[in-house]
């Protein structure tokens, strides 16, 4: 039995949860996982409705039959497939912890992604990835070639027709205009618990200052650098006994799971953007599990 999703955004009023339930169930759908938000500063409304047709009805004559619902309370919606894998361009350079990672947790089927190219500015993991059947783009950057160097970049996107760029570890910084085309659709990780420690060496930083916290953010990529919306976060305790090789160590692991994390919540459409933060909504029962558990 085919499983979808639908997620909304409008201005909070009555009646909307009542009439997505009320078409559901005109529909012959039934709702498996529903969560919804009020924001009640900015008055916006957001919710996801996980569900499956009970009657065969299909996910294009869903959407359109929606409209009218849609329109009345002025939604921006979208009906997603949850069975289709979201077409993902990865950015590396030469700390390979992330790529690795995501790569394992794709082979099992952990992140419901498929990762239709890797792209990177040095030849490191090469081979990691040819190996995998995965195309890889090496595109040197420099600052006489930046331009072209993002088009190329961008040909390659278009190319494979990604939905999502994830900057694993990706350690150059991208123009205005290519992080304003890609408006959440770029995800970044950052080495560090922003906003404390930005810039080089956040973990050295993080050592000279004897903090007993490090973590590390992923969040959209916008063009104020290390600014956009924060989708995950995690830390890790650290005592005045570790080194900062040890920092390092440790903030690999972190990272490395608050990446898997945003792009898991991206892929199943639970982020929402909301000014310059998100509405990232729990994980719908079983979509934490994988193709292969052990």
């Amino acid at each position: 039995m085919s499983k979808y999703a639908l997620t909304v955004t409008c201005k909070s009023t009555r009646g909307i949860v009542a009439a997505i339930a009320t078409y559901m169930v005109e529909h012959g759908c039934n709702i498996t996982d529903s969560a919804q938000f009020d924001d009640m500063e900015t008055g916006n409304f957001f919710m996801r409705v996980s569900f499956h047709s009970e009657e065969g009805v299909d996910l294009e004559k869903m959407r359109e039959g929606f409209a009218d619902t849609a329109e009345k309370f002025e939604m921006t919606y979208n009906f997603h497939d949850e069975a289709e894998k979201m077409k993902v361009v990865i950015m590396v350079s030469r700390f390979g912890h992330c790529l690795n990672d995501l790569l394992y947790r794709v082979r099992i089927g952990a992140l419901p992604i498929e990762v239709v190219a890797v792209i990177s500015n040095h030849m490191d993991y090469q081979k990691v990835v040819v190996n995998q059947d995965i195309p890889f783009h090496c595109i040197k950057v420099t600052k006489e070639n930046k331009p072209q160097a993002e088009a190329a970049i961008m040909q390659v996107v278009e190319d494979t027709e990604a939905d999502l760029i994830v900057l694993a570890r990706y350690m150059q910084i991208l123009s205005d205009e290519m992080c304003q085309k890609m408006s959440g659709k770029i995800i970044n990780i950052h080495h560090s618990f922003l906003p404390s420690f930005k810039g080089a060496n956040p973990y050295k930083q993080a050592f000279q200052r004897g903090v007993k916290l490090i973590g590390a953010t992923s969040h959209y990529v916008t063009a104020d650098l290390d600014e956009g919306p924060i989708i995950e976060q995690d830390i890790v305790r650290i005592t005045h006994a570790q080194s900062a090789n040890d920092y390092v160590s440790l903030g690999r692991d972190v990272e490395s799971q608050v990446l898997a994390r945003a792009i898991h919540a991206h892929a199943h459409h639970r982020v929402f953007l909301n000014g310059n933060k998100t509405v990232v909504f729990p994980a719908s029962p079983g979509s934490y599990s994988s193709e292969r558990m052990g």
